[in-house]
């Protein structure tokens, strides 16, 4: 799990909808492909599927907890061009949603 502290406080519908706008037209910029991801959102967490690649599979599991993020990805596709992909696109929206103070990785492991 990987932790990143926003250094503010954020809504989960606020990154669920940056997600949903910005994730697969970043990913089809960056990858040059077709390919969609699926995003949900229950509650406190977001989850992106990509159902014809990995099917059952949760891709990343993002938690949020007021200023941090509490990060899972699918062991299995970690070395994976397409999930990695996904985690600099996410990565560099966290950086957008969380302005000025930037974010900090606090855990990864």
């Amino acid at each position: 799990m990987k932790v990143i502290t926003l250094h503010k406080r954020i809504k989960t519908d606020e990154l669920f909808d940056l997600i949903q706008r910005q994730l697969n037209s970043l990913f089809h910029e960056q990858r040059k492909t077709d390919l969609n991801f699926t995003t949900t959102c229950s509650g406190n967490i977001i989850e992106i599927t990509q159902p014809e690649l990995y099917p059952g599979d949760i891709l990343y599991h993002i938690e949020v907890q007021q200023d941090e993020l509490h990060i899972t990805r699918n062991e299995h596709y970690v070395d994976d061009v397409n999930s990695l992909t996904v985690e600099s696109i996410l990565n560099d929206l966290f950086k957008i949603l969380a302005g000025k103070p930037g974010t900090d990785l606090i855990l990864e492991g």
